[in-house]
Parts: structure tokens; sequence; C-alpha cells
């Protein structure tokens, strides 16, 4: 019997060994849309690369579970997975999978409007509004959701799960759930400054 070879490191084409082990690799893609828009430019993350196994009665069949974020950095974005026998085609069904559930969510500036938590599973996502210059304060899928929405200041804490996917999905949970400034003040009966962060109130 032929010694079993070593499963290669280098999972996607292009990208180090380092990005490989850290789960998400930036690109950037232009596909072609119909109507007179011509091209769209949009953000194309993987996120998470990971190995299944299914098993038949021949054996074990190998294969791929590829996470992957898209969106346009501008308030629209949108995640997918897909399974396949090789990681390229993986990931195109996926970015596939993504552009189809690519959706609007609402921002403030750079930030989120208000703090708000998101779910899925046993994953929970916190989301808060952060002063310009913050930056990102996330990791993983989180990060990866937020960057590819366009959110350049927020504040983010996982209390749950550590699970890729969930964490993915529980971010997708907390966007969906912004609601604009104008739209909560009305609600409360109180001025918008009231409900908007302190540091934007004197602008």
């Amino acid at each position: 019997m032929a010694a079993s070879r070593p499963w290669p490191r280098r999972l996607v084409r292009g990208a180090s060994s380092s990005e490989a082990q850290g789960g998400i690799v930036a690109r950037r893609r232009q596909s072609s849309r119909g109507g007179s828009s011509g091209r769209d430019d949009l953000d194309e993350r993987v996120v998470d690369i990971n190995r299944v196994v299914t098993v038949v009665k021949g054996g074990r069949r190998f294969g791929f579970r590829v996470v992957v974020v898209v969106g346009d950095n501008h308030g629209r974005v949108g995640a997918g997975v897909g399974k396949a026998r090789g990681v390229p085609a993986a990931i195109r069904k996926a970015a596939e999978r993504a552009r189809r559930n690519i959706e609007s969510v609402v921002l403030s500036g750079t930030t989120i409007p208000h703090e708000v938590e998101g779910r899925c599973g046993g994953a929970r996502v916190m989301l808060k509004p952060a002063a310009p210059g913050a930056g990102v304060i996330a990791g993983g899928g989180a990060r990866a959701v937020l960057e590819a929405a366009g959110v350049r200041d927020v504040l983010t804490k996982s209390l749950g799960s550590a699970n890729v996917l969930n964490l993915v999905r529980a971010t997708m949970d907390g966007l969906r759930q912004m609601r604009r400034v104008a739209d909560v003040a009305k609600e409360r009966g109180v001025p918008e400054v009231d409900v908007m962060p302190f540091w934007s109130r004197g602008r």
C-alpha cells in the first residue's frame, strides 16, 4: 500500500500560507451584469476554507466548504456558502450565491446608527457605533462582513460560539436590524439629536 501524501498547505492559488491560515483572502472581481451599468466592482472575500468528508459505500469522499462575503463597500453586502470537490469550484459557487444574496444595509457615515446584537445558532455578535478613526474592532468573519459593507468604525464582541459560518450569519443578522436615526427618533417621539451618537451631535 502506497504511503499517503501530506495534504497541501496552500489552499488558495495566489495566497501565501499565512493568508490561508488566517482564513481571509480578499480580492476585487469585476462581473458583467445586464443593463446599462455594464460592469460592477465588488469586494470579494474568502472568509473560511474548510475540508469536509462524506462517508459513502465505497469509502470516504473529500471536499471543501467555502464561505465568501461580497460587498460594494457602500452599504451593500451578501454572504454565501459553496461546496465542491476542489477549492476553486467551491469558491466560485460561494461567490455566486453571495452575489445572489446581496442586500442593502443602513449605515451612518462610516459607522452604524445604533447598538445591536445579531444571532445565528449559538453565535451572538454585539455591534456598537464607534467614533471616526476608531477603525473596525472585529475579527474573523465579522470583520469581513463589516468591511465589505462599508463600515469603517465599529466596535464588536463575540458573545457565543466561535463557528465562522455562524459568526458571518450573526453579523448579517445584526446589520439587517439597523434602522435610520430619523425612524428611531420618530418612533420614540424625541429629537434626532437625542438618538445620534454623542460625537456627531455638534455637527
